[in-house]
């Protein structure tokens, strides 16, 4: 929420952000509802970012997006935000999801308000679009 929120990206919903809570709502629809879900969000995309926490390389859906999202040629740009401090001001290590051959950032130590933009665009024109 707090990338989202940061008022870096006018019309987040344009943009393509997956709320947790809509994720949940087609989860509870089964393994193919998920896959059909996942497949139609990346529809018109030309870039992937994977947000990275501490548990984000134990879901099998990010995989699953990440492995559809290579086979759209799509750029893809992973960010470890395991340092931004949650509602309650902690903070966790990040896990060792990478994608090889793309690019990832860290969110603090890189100024990820401040350098958002530029790494999606970045990635799309390495991804030739």
């Amino acid at each position: 929420m707090i990338v989202r929120n940061s008022n870096i990206i006018i019309g987040a919903n344009n943009s393509g952000f997956i709320d947790k809570a809509d994720f949940e709502k087609v989860e509870r629809q089964g393994y193919i509802a998920i896959k059909s879900w996942i497949d139609k969000q990346l529809e018109g995309t030309t870039v992937t970012v994977v947000l990275v926490g501490k548990n984000t390389n134990k879901s099998k859906w990010v995989n699953y997006e990440i492995e559809k999202s290579i086979a759209r040629r799509n750029g893809i740009l992973t960010i470890d935000i395991s340092k931004i401090k949650d509602l309650h001001g902690k903070t966790t290590d990040c896990c060792d999801l990478r994608v090889g051959g793309y690019r990832h950032y860290l969110w603090n130590k890189e100024n990820g308000q401040k350098n958002l933009g530029s790494w999606v665009e970045l990635a799309a024109k390495n991804a030739g679009k």
